[in-house]
């Protein structure tokens, strides 16, 4: 049974909108939803384009109002959203930037969010300069160093800029970048995407042993059930703001009371050998 002390995520009856603005109705993006992340877990995030996974993950990092990544603003409206022990809704500005110094943010698709004109030491840097401008360089330099070989990157690249590296390489940059900051809450919304097929296996292995060695918790997002079934401990799978499928991915995918986990476990049993699915190709198959 978890307590208050080893849950870093605790959402409860959670509901998340988009506003009304712009000739746009208000869009309910997350319906009451129920779970909790325990310290040092894993926690992937699934679901089908637009079922909320990525609105709550960046609600989750502290982006409640103005996205982090620049999305429109959102509002916790029903229930209670509890960060490291933080209630985020009605959470003022101020307190939820200092909260975010806790919490890395990998938003979908970081590798092309770099500032262009950073080396790629200094995008990597940013995070910490932002919250003292006053960091020993030497210290600051030997972080970066040590983040971008854990990433398995060669160390020339901390001088080039993003534009001379590929879209693979600067993923991982995007990774050293959110962790920068030694958080307890890693919140990662499509951790690979941009990665060759081939270097992919290394950047999974990257984000585990990174993990084992600064035993952080995770909130991951991935469409990829290879990626899921790797990295996680248990999964969250969501459809259309309602969560339909919560637990081990195993118990999550035997035995699918709903359609759309039916349809997801027979994806997974394609892209994942080591994990026991049920036989859904008879009449019980959607």
């Amino acid at each position: 049974m978890a307590t208050a002390e080893n849950v870093v995520v605790a959402a409860s009856d959670v509901t998340i909108e988009y506003p009304p603005g712009h000739g746009r109705a208000a869009h309910r993006a997350i319906d009451g939803v129920t779970f909790d992340i325990k310290r040092g877990e894993l926690m992937g995030l699934v679901g089908e384009s637009g079922s909320g996974k990525s609105t709550l993950a960046r609600t989750i990092a502290g982006g409640t109002g103005r996205g982090l990544a620049g999305d429109d603003v959102t509002q916790i409206v029903g229930g209670s959203l509890h960060v490291l022990g933080v209630e985020l809704r009605g959470m003022h500005a101020r307190r939820r930037n200092l909260l975010t110094f806790d919490v890395g943010y990998l938003p979908q698709n970081a590798g092309r969010m770099l500032t262009p004109g950073y080396t790629i030491a200094e995008n990597v840097a940013e995070p910490l300069l932002a919250r003292d401008r006053r960091a020993d360089r030497k210290e600051l330099g030997s972080r970066v160093a040590e983040l971008i070989d854990a990433v398995q990157l060669p160390l020339k690249v901390m001088s080039a800029y993003p534009h001379e590296i590929s879209s693979g390489q600067r993923q991982r940059v995007a990774i050293a970048r959110s962790l920068v900051l030694g958080p307890a809450l890693w919140v990662a919304d499509e951790p690979t995407a941009g990665v060759d097929v081939t270097a992919r296996g290394p950047v999974l292995d990257t984000i585990l042993e990174m993990q084992s060695e600064h035993d952080f918790s995770a909130l991951i997002v991935s469409h990829e059930a290879a990626v899921t079934a790797r990295l996680t401990d248990r999964i969250a799978v969501l459809q259309r703001g309602h969560l339909v499928g919560l637990g081990r991915l195993d118990e999550v995918l035997r035995d699918p009371s709903h359609p759309y986990v039916r349809g997801l476990a027979q994806e997974y049993r394609i892209a994942t050998g080591p994990i026991e699915l049920p036989d859904l190709t008879g009449d019980d198959a959607p």
